[in-house]
């Protein structure tokens, strides 16, 4: 068996560019940041930034499109695929991207999670799994005591 997946979640470098394919079918193409955070030996803060291109099909494309421009948080789950062509040129040029299979609208700047613009989840398959915000875990402020778990 084998496994082809990407999961990501970062910012959008530039606003989606949404285009059709001579059958008609939507496709929208952006680029997504992702940082990476660490301290070094010395311990002094060190980051270093991602790029990946990300491509989408369909309903996806058209509502990434609207609601999505540069600086927007994305999650996006989905397959590495790289495709080439011949440049104008006459070299062989490749592009390595991720294919969606789902997204998620990350969390709005503010930190507000959900405004009720529009749906914050869509898969490939084009099912809505709309959700007004996300899940959050709050944590107990005491101490837990294991001999007060039941197992």
């Amino acid at each position: 068996m084998y496994i082809n997946k990407a999961t990501i979640l970062g910012n959008l470098t530039r606003d989606p560019e949404l285009r059709s394919l001579p059958s008609g079918v939507k496709v929208v193409s952006m680029s997504i940041a992702t940082n990476r955070y660490w301290k070094d030996q010395n311990g002094a803060k060190q980051e270093s930034v991602e790029y990946h291109n990300a491509v989408a099909f369909g309903k996806p494309a058209e509502i990434i499109a609207q609601y999505m421009k540069k600086g927007s948080s994305i999650y996006i789950e989905g397959r590495i695929q790289t495709r080439s062509w011949d440049g104008n040129d006459g070299q062989k040029r490749y592009r390595t991207e991720i294919v969606v299979e789902n997204f998620q609208f990350g969390p709005a700047k503010g930190g507000n999670t959900g405004n009720g613009a529009g749906p914050s989840t869509q898969n490939a398959d084009n099912q809505d799994n709309s959700d007004d915000g996300f899940d959050t875990i709050e944590y107990p402020d005491e101490d837990v005591n294991l001999e007060d778990i039941p197992f």
